[in-house]
């Protein structure tokens, strides 16, 4: 990418990209998947290519802040469980940015968002009351399945446009994880997923030093962000984070799809 461009955004414009930051530490402490809006900010300020290497490492920042604050939460086996399909994923979004252009980008992502949350939605209307299953049912024959499916789609998104939040949070959320167990095991997933995808997104020319310089800008914004939403998630019950993660989700891919 011409990263000689980011020198050249308006005093407005670094604005937005620094709301998009504060809203990325807000969502990595309280509702994982509002970060699609910060997603949607970054690729309308920015070329759609060139804003995911921008928004890498701003989104590593959040993950750092939300590891050190729900470390204790995190369920080791589903991570383990997710890993390998994450990892087939991030191969052929590396191999699918070498061809696709911005619209195209745009265009999957959003539809795939759309999915997963059209797909949550069912599962809760359709389900009997108390009968969510717990995290350990991921144990059972179609729990591999739907964590193999899950991942590989989890991993393909974050790698093309950095937008596999929303699809693991209908992932955590169908698996019936609880507040802090869904944003102790986001974090640790979403920490180490985006470390590495730092040397693909170096080696597609996504990272270099102009846009680690405007990421040295834009990260003291994250910081107030997540502390708000460290703040904001006691606030908050289990029903209404559910929503509003779905919300978050449909709002994220609808900005995808429109532009």
């Amino acid at each position: 990418m011409n990263t000689m461009t980011l020198w050249h955004i308006t005093g407005w414009e670094f604005a937005a990209l620094a709301f998009a930051a504060l809203l990325v530490g807000f969502s990595k402490t309280a509702v994982s998947g509002a970060n699609t809006v910060s997603l949607a900010i970054f690729a309308a300020v920015l070329p759609a290519r060139a804003s995911t290497g921008v928004l890498l490492p701003v989104l590593i920042a959040g993950d750092l802040l939300a590891v050190a604050t729900y470390r204790r939460h995190a369920h080791w086996p589903t991570l383990w469980r997710l890993f390998p399909a994450v990892a087939a994923g991030v191969v052929v979004g590396t191999v699918f940015l070498m061809w696709a252009d911005d619209a195209i980008v745009r265009t999957s992502i959003g539809a795939i968002l759309l999915l997963m949350a059209g797909v949550t939605i069912w599962r809760r209307r359709t389900a009997d009351a108390g009968q969510e299953p717990e995290p350990e049912s991921v144990t059972s024959r179609a729990g591999r399945v739907k964590a193999r499916s899950y991942g590989v789609l989890g991993g393909f998104t974050t790698m093309v446009a950095n937008a596999g939040g929303p699809v693991m949070s209908m992932y955590l959320l169908s698996a019936g994880f609880r507040k802090l167990g869904f944003l102790g095991t986001s974090a640790f997933f979403f920490l180490i997923v985006n470390v590495s995808k730092l040397p693909f997104s170096a080696g597609l020319g996504l990272i270099d030093g102009r846009s680690l310089l405007l990421d040295l800008a834009l990260v003291v914004f994250v910081v107030p962000g997540a502390f708000f939403g460290k703040w904001a998630v006691n606030k908050i019950n289990q029903r209404l984070f559910e929503q509003l993660v779905i919300a978050a989700t449909v709002v994220g891919g609808l900005q995808l799809l429109l532009r």
